[in-house]
């Protein structure tokens, strides 16, 4: 298991055997079982009904954790998705290609494509209209959600 998060009664977890697993954090069941991607699951995040998935297929899905179904499969990154987030009807998503990417959860497009990392992004978060990568490049750089402009760039 490579990533877990966890909403109110549901954990989401993701692995190395390329799938997406949906749990009842109550009774330890297991709801779902998501396959689609063809490698390893780096990174999981849940809202709602929603849960996101990042792969080192190079893809970022999204699946209907209700329904246990593939809703869209985001394709742009050309290397391993290492982190995903979700905040209402925006992804973002942090790759092995130095790249920062930002998608419409319904539609699935790609909105903007953040460049400045000169490494690896391993994490990305996002919180209103404010995102914030992590690399091996040693930095953290913030980046404004709408216009995709570098803000800040936090060395160290």
């Amino acid at each position: 298991v490579c990533s877990v998060t966890i909403q109110g009664d549901t954990i989401v977890s993701g692995s190395s055997d390329k799938t997406v697993r949906i749990w009842n954090a109550t009774s330890g069941e297991e709801q779902h079982v998501l396959k689609g991607h063809s490698d390893v699951v780096c990174s999981v995040a849940v809202q709602g009904d929603t849960i996101v998935s990042g792969s080192g297929d190079e893809t970022v899905r999204i699946w209907n954790a209700t329904l246990g179904e593939e809703q869209h499969v985001l394709e742009g990154h050309s290397d391993a998705v290492r982190s995903v987030a979700i905040q209402g009807d925006t992804i973002i998503s942090g790759s092995d290609d130095k790249t920062v990417r930002i998608w419409n959860a319904t539609s699935g497009e790609e909105q903007h494509v953040l460049k400045g990392h000169s490494d690896a992004v391993c994490s990305v978060a996002v919180q209103g209209d404010t995102i914030v990568s992590g690399s091996d490049d040693n930095t953290v750089r913030i980046w404004n959600a709408t216009s995709g402009e570098e803000q800040h760039v936090l060395k160290g």
